[in-house]
């Protein structure tokens, strides 16, 4: 019999029902809304605030490569090393898109015998979170067209309209459209677009709210265009705040599932680290520093994109600070930042993977040194890996006096993570030197120079009339003191996919600057980076398929 898939493995374990789950991390009858037997969403009390806090582990990796990394299975991994150990352990992590479950991904519940279940609703509409925020998000779209089809009464430029449609799909059809098309009655024509759901400001907006009203206040200071005196326009100026909170009533509730192991889980939120801030929901990382004493999260591929995000942004903006992070590395996508091809990532090969140590030690270098955090290196196993190769990774973390670990939780679940755990749980006692990479009163210019400077280890920010433009605009218009988010490919440091392991001397090109002002950041978007994705030339959705008894296969 050969080896098992992930799905294969999710569906052949025994779950326990959700309300085991929720009394086994204290929840209350009245707090569980159930959505079937497995999953529910929670509604937090009040009083919720008077716990103290659990400890904050911080999951990230090194640059991502098609070899893969296991940020996720890592996360689960350890989180169920945890509470093998007799620890109160939870993970707090996104949910998946179904535009990479149908395109190359596949599904991303972690993987091997480290996973959240029930895999497959996680993969596939959940709880309808991300089509509540689809809708809410063209709500509003439908409200800008409608007012300028009404009259126009708050003088809204159509040729400057900021706010795109959004659909959960990767649709690279729908980027630059054409509609309002075919005489009066059916709208204004004008250029428009779609992005994927997940890159929308409202999903963004959704997981930095603190509660329903904050939620609300973000949804109105959220600028969806200009007047024709370049003035912003809002959502509130639509009056469309309370409508579009309304349609996200449930989807701010926090998800609980659980892993293999019966750990619990909140999955909530989704926002891409490439195009977005890539960090689940403020609320869930929060809830479950209260209902656990140590509590498991990621930020979105490497610590130069996800893991700055949650430094900047989010810690930023709520005062959470992780107390260790987990830096995981595999050796494949080692030996491939040192310049071995996919197709030779089986065969031994020391020296490549030494070569390729500089991408790691970058990234290490980061969280450390400009985070301030402690931090472990966990050498996530393959199977083909070899003892020499992973000898000479713990040989040169050692020389620099860095934790290293070796994780099978692939293989093993949290019995493979047991190491992991134990160094995390010294870890997160160390003291640490935490700060952030620029500060609020920094010019944008200068925001973006620190980042790329300090975390990406290149040379400048540099820009494209059209930003430098935009970035005179947003500072007069007062949104100079928002934190960045950057739009960056995520397979390098720099703005060049191609540039693997650690380049230097390169600049950062800022194309775009736009604000997101419900959100509270201000997005760069560099490179060639879209927030609508397309398919490959053999998306996963061909491999997907449901049988007569209603199980579904090809999700990995």
């Amino acid at each position: 019999m050969g080896q098992l898939t992930d799905i294969e493995i999710a569906q052949q374990t025994k779950m326990e029902p959700i309300t085991a789950i929720a009394e086994k991390m204290g929840l209350e009858d009245d707090q569980l809304i159930p959505y079937g037997k497995y999953k529910a969403k929670v509604e937090l009390p009040k009083s919720l605030n008077d716990k103290p806090n659990g400890k904050l582990i911080l999951v990230t990796a090194i640059t991502p490569t098609p070899a893969g990394e296991g940020k996720t299975t890592t996360s689960v991994g350890l989180a169920d090393a945890l509470s093998a150990l007799g620890k109160k352990a939870m993970i707090a992590v996104r949910e998946p898109s179904l535009g990479p479950v149908f395109g190359i991904k596949g599904g991303a519940a972690g993987g091997g015998y480290a996973q959240v279940v029930p895999m497959e609703d996680i993969n596939l509409h959940f709880t309808g979170d991300l089509h509540a925020i689809g809708a809410a998000n063209n709500l509003l779209a439908a409200l800008i067209d409608n007012h300028i089809h009404q009259g126009n009464a708050l003088g809204i430029d159509s040729r400057n309209i900021t706010w795109k449609r959004a659909v959960d799909m990767n649709d690279r059809q729908l980027r630059h459209i054409v509609d309002g098309l075919q005489g009066h009655a059916n709208g204004v024509p004008r250029e428009d677009g779609f992005d994927i759901t997940v890159a929308s400001e409202i999903m963004a907006v959704l997981c930095l709210s603190e509660d329903i009203h904050d939620l609300k206040d973000r949804l109105g200071r959220m600028i969806i265009g200009y007047n024709f005196d370049n003035q912003p326009v809002t959502a509130s100026d639509l009056k469309a705040q309370g409508a579009l909170a309304a349609l996200l009533k449930d989807a701010i509730k926090p998800n609980l599932v659980q892993t293999l192991e019966h750990t619990p889980a909140f999955i909530h939120g989704g926002p891409f680290a490439n195009i977005a801030h890539g960090c689940n929901s403020v609320i869930a990382t929060k809830a479950a520093l209260k209902y656990a004493d140590y509590v498991v999260t990621e930020g979105g591929f490497g610590a130069d994109l996800g893991a700055e995000k949650f430094v900047d942004i989010k810690c930023r903006t709520t005062g959470l600070q992780p107390d260790a992070v987990v830096l995981v590395a595999t050796i494949r996508a080692l030996k491939m930042h040192g310049g071995v091809p996919k197709k030779a990532l089986d065969q031994e090969n020391v020296e490549a993977v030494k070569a390729g140590m500089k991408n790691l030690e970058r990234h290490l270098h980061v969280i450390k040194d400009v985070y301030g955090l402690p931090a472990v290196v966990a050498i996530n196993k393959f199977p083909l890996d070899t003892d020499a190769e992973i000898d000479a990774v713990e040989s040169i973390l050692k020389e620099h006096h860095v934790n290293v670990v070796l994780s099978d939780v692939w293989a093993h679940g949290g019995a493979g993570g047991k190491d992991l755990a134990e160094h995390v749980i010294e870890l997160v006692d160390e003291p640490s030197d935490f700060h952030f990479v620029y500060e609020n009163e920094d010019a944008i210019q200068i925001k973006l120079d620190k980042i790329v400077q300090k975390v990406y280890g290149g040379n400048h920010a540099v820009f494209t009339r059209k930003a430098k433009k935009q970035m005179a605009q947003l500072t007069e218009l007062g949104f100079g003191n928002l934190p960045i988010c950057m739009a960056k490919t995520q397979y390098s440091f720099s703005d060049d996919p191609k540039a693997l392991g650690a380049p230097t001397d390169f600049d950062i090109t800022i194309k775009n600057l736009k604000v997101s002002a419900g959100a509270g950041f201000i997005v760069a978007l560099t490179g060639d980076v879209m927030t609508m994705p397309g398919l490959p030339k053999s998306p996963a959705a061909e491999r997907i398929d449901i049988d007569e008894e209603g199980n579904i296969t090809g999700l990995f």
